[in-house]
């Protein structure tokens, strides 16, 4: 590997955002599998050592970068891209700053051993605490959980549920099921218990083919078409009456942008008008539940050719009080905070998107 360099530090300063910025995506890894063994059991430690982990989601599409990183993101230290504290808070929380950063830690969420993903979880949970959480007060995290099993991700959410590092409950978009069914609803139930927003980020292998008609070949369509699989979720969580059931929970969308969301809305609400015998539960348009439950994330941002059809976006589904920023820190398409917004946009919207909405989402 060539010589690591800070990219951004060749450059001049950035351009100091006045407006305070929360960091909704942040990726921090395991430097190695090994940092997990004093959170396991014995018997955990052996079956980590004869059995090993999934080595990454989705790995049977090539890609290009390895970890899905920025080139000036791998640490000096040799440790895998997000893997480094202090490397961290020198490119991104210090370099940008960060007044909040979301830790989003995509690991074992592929594995059907439910009980092996629990342990391992749980372990990556305690680890978050004593490696991310405690050293740097500007971190807060995300909790994962074994979602395919409703009755051990709750007992996760209820062991660490008021954690105030902990502010929401993870999973990846490309489930076993729909999330609306009820295998999942104990998991909601834990979540609305302890205030904790469910959030559900790109990546995943599911089931089965991870698009509609079948498995692609390349990485471009991969990444293109993971909207499918948010557009399935939102779709079952509001025709399954999540929301009718649970109606103080809220849903997080990351790393999908939002361009998809309005048109989904427009065919939800005329297949409803026309179907709702089908689902008499609901009591409001599927939009409306939509417009009231699900934030999103900027990142990557969508940028329609014309600015007025980023405008339209934006009113359509309320993004001024829904949207909230996000850098993907340190993969390749990783947002700046300086460039992500158009700059014709008001000072207040700006404010709102950069980090209101996500103040008052996670109660910082």
């Amino acid at each position: 590997m060539e010589k690591t360099r800070t990219l951004q530090h060749e450059k001049k300063e950035p351009k100091r955002q006045k407006l305070p910025i929360i960091d909704c995506d942040v990726h921090n890894a395991l430097p190695s599998r090994e940092v997990l063994y004093p959170y396991l059991s014995q018997r955990w430690q052996r079956n980590l050592e004869m059995v090993g982990t999934p080595s990454r989601i989705g790995s049977y599409i090539a890609r290009g970068v390895p970890y899905a990183a920025r080139r000036d993101a791998f640490p000096p230290s040799g440790k895998p891209p997000g893997s480094d504290l202090g490397f961290m808070q020198e490119q991104l929380l210090d370099y940008w700053n960060i007044e909040y950063g979301i830790l989003n830690c995509l690991s074992f969420y592929s594995m059907l051993n439910v009980e092996y993903a629990a342990a391992l979880m749980r372990a990556v949970n305690d680890w978050q605490i004593d490696e991310w959480l405690e050293p740097e007060p500007r971190l807060r995290a995300s909790m994962l959980v074994p979602c395919e099993d409703g009755e051990l991700a709750a007992s996760e959410i209820d062991r660490l549920g008021e954690h105030p590092g902990f502010v929401q409950v993870l999973m990846l978009a490309r489930t076993m099921e729909p999330l609306g069914r009820r295998k999942y609803w104990k998991m909601y139930e834990a979540a609305v218990r302890h205030d904790l927003p469910i959030a559900i980020h790109f990546a995943g292998v599911g089931a089965g083919p991870i698009t509609a008609a079948g498995k692609p070949s390349h990485y471009i369509e991969d990444h293109t078409g993971m909207t499918q699989a948010f557009q399935t979720h939102v779709t079952s969580l509001v025709c399954e009456g999540v929301f009718e059931h649970f109606p103080t929970l809220k849903v997080a969308l990351i790393e999908v942008g939002f361009a998809w969301l309005p048109p989904l809305m427009w065919r939800l609400d005329r297949a409803w008008k026309k179907l709702r015998e089908e689902v008499p539960y609901l009591k409001r348009l599927p939009s409306e539940y939509i417009r009231e439950h699900f934030w999103l994330t900027t990142q990557p941002i969508d940028e329609p050719p014309k600015r007025e059809y980023f405008e339209q976006l934006f009113e359509y589904f309320d993004a001024d009080n829904k949207l909230m920023f996000a850098t993907d820190y340190p993969h390749w398409d990783f947002d700046a905070p300086d460039r992500v917004l158009p700059t014709s946009m008001g000072v207040e919207r700006r404010r709102k998107i950069m980090a209101d909405n996500a103040r008052a989402l996670y109660q910082f």
